[in-house]
């Protein structure tokens, strides 16, 4: 079905405004209902949108790229205090963890505030976490304020202005996420050369400083995300549920009540239960984390104790991100023809194989050829990977359950996003040999590559094998995970700025 069409030129050119203040009154006696008024959104597709992509793209190069550029101040904060490679990898590894964990108390601010002021807000705590650590004494300092401070100020602005993206954009969807995906990609390739410019002028102290002054940019970004104009608001009856019991039962029954539902909708434990091919990817991709993103962190050190010169360690990095830039909008606008549907986990899987088995590249060598080889297989399925994430969770789950599908898998994958980098620092410390890393995830992405395609192989032949029995035997065949091919997208209002999914058809 083709969504409804505007009413008058203004809704078509997609103008915005901010939602009308007297929609919660009136609600009647009782308890509110977030049921009392159902209001749905336009999506432009277009229009303001294009700003909101561009403002999305510059949030996602400032914040999701960022950890993997602290690899430039590795030996100098080593050095300052006296730190080693565990102790000193444990400040990415903590903001990379806490920018997925804190999607839960994302989603809620999204809620109560609305996504403009969650990505502003975001912006500022970054920034003030990065100035902060400048003043750090020691490394349990900067564990506090560059990894838990600044990394939860990132998965503020991150998962808000992806969030907000989704509400502007349904005919395009696939065309937006594979263009933000590419702000990653930015962040990779200017932000070495920034930090490499600021260490060498300013040193790691002053760097930090102005790092944070360049992290508020995330505060302009959030200002343009105005939120969608909803259409005409539907009411519906608010039902009562007869007399509540009274004193401390009440109180009691109220919490498990609320726990219940947030967890339900933030964080779905009963669809890991129910859905076992949401079950296996959220496990793979978790087991992946364990040695993705080590590799990144650990490229620049590996480089520099080679006596490779900082400026072309960093380009490294650079290069991998011009890759991805190259890459990603071709393969995200390739992979939404019809002819892969279905086909997504498999090619998903083959490109997660190759990027664990090109960890193995850096073991030949430390020279600059090697690792330019390297960093150009890396970047290639890094590319393929980050735009197909989320195109299997959405093939995955229902479009209703893909928020808290996606905060469980968020903190599924934060505790070995946790890990990985310590657990290599570890290596590193016992056997001065840095390719020992890179061996050791290579082995386990490709490990959780095979474990994706095998278990999505033996799902798809087991449904089939089932459909083909039940065909046989005359009585149709319930299929084993119900994804809805009409989705009505809708929202409830908030007290911020509603921003819900929107109201279309695909």
């Amino acid at each position: 079905m083709a969504p409804p069409q505007p009413s008058s030129m203004e809704e078509q050119s997609g103008e915005l405004c901010e939602p009308e203040s007297e929609e919660g009154e009136k609600q009647g006696p009782g308890p509110p209902s977030d049921q009392a008024h159902l209001v749905t959104y336009d999506a432009p597709d277009g229009g303001w949108g294009w700003v909101v992509l561009v403002a999305t793209i510059l949030v996602l190069a400032l914040t999701l790229a960022f950890p993997s550029c602290i690899g430039i101040f590795y030996l100098d904060l080593q050095e300052e205090f006296q730190a080693s490679n565990s102790e000193t990898s444990w400040v990415p590894s903590i903001m990379t963890s806490v920018l997925h964990a804190g999607g839960p108390l994302c989603s809620m601010l999204v809620e109560r505030f609305g996504c403009r002021a969650t990505v502003m807000f975001g912006g500022v705590l970054s920034g003030f976490g990065m100035a902060v650590s400048s003043f750090s004494h020691s490394i349990v300092d900067l564990y506090i304020t560059t990894g838990v401070i600044t990394g939860l100020g990132f998965c503020f602005s991150f998962q808000a202005a992806v969030t907000i993206l989704g509400h502007y954009f349904v005919r395009r969807r696939p065309f937006a996420n594979a263009m933000s995906s590419t702000g990653t990609a930015l962040g990779l390739s200017t932000l070495p050369f920034l930090g490499d410019y600021l260490q060498s002028t300013l040193g790691w102290r002053g760097s930090f400083l102005v790092l944070g002054a360049v992290l508020l940019n995330c505060c302009v970004c959030g200002a343009v995300m105005r939120p969608v104009r909803p259409r005409k608001p539907r009411k519906s009856e608010v039902k009562s549920n007869g007399p509540r019991p009274a004193g401390k039962k009440r109180c009691v029954l109220e919490i498990f009540q609320g726990l219940a539902s947030f967890l339900r909708k933030h964080m779905a434990f009963d669809l890991f239960c129910s859905n076992p091919r949401f079950r296996v990817f959220s496990l793979g991709i978790t087991w992946m984390m364990l040695g993705f993103v080590v590799p990144l962190i650990y490229l620049v050190p590996y480089a520099t104790a080679h006596k490779m010169d900082p400026s072309r360690a960093a380009l490294l990095l650079s290069i991998l991100g011009f890759v991805n830039i190259i890459v990603r909008p071709p393969v995200g606008v390739l992979f939404s023809l019809s002819w892969f549907k279905g086909r997504h986990v498999y090619f998903f899987s083959a490109a997660l194989f190759i990027n664990g088995l090109s960890n193995s590249i850096c073991c030949i060598s430390a020279s600059f050829p090697v690792l330019l080889m390297y960093v150009l297989t890396y970047g290639l399925s890094m590319s393929l990977v980050g735009s197909l994430m989320f195109t299997v969770l959405m093939d995955t789950v229902e479009m209703s359950q893909f928020p808290s599908a996606l905060g469980l898998i968020s903190i599924m994958e934060s505790v070995t996003l946790l890990i990985g980098p310590p657990l290599a620092g570890i290596l590193v410390d016992r056997t001065d040999q840095y390719t020992y890393v890179f061996m050791a995830c290579s082995i386990s992405v490709a490990l959780s590559a095979l474990f994706l395609m095998v278990s999505f192989y033996w799902l798809d032949s087991h449904d089939a094998a089932q459909k083909n029995s039940s065909s046989a035997s005359g009585s149709p065949a319930k299929p084993a995970v119900s994804l809805a091919m009409d989705y009505q997208y809708s929202s409830v209002p908030t007290d911020g700025d509603k921003t819900h999914n929107p109201s279309s058809d695909i």
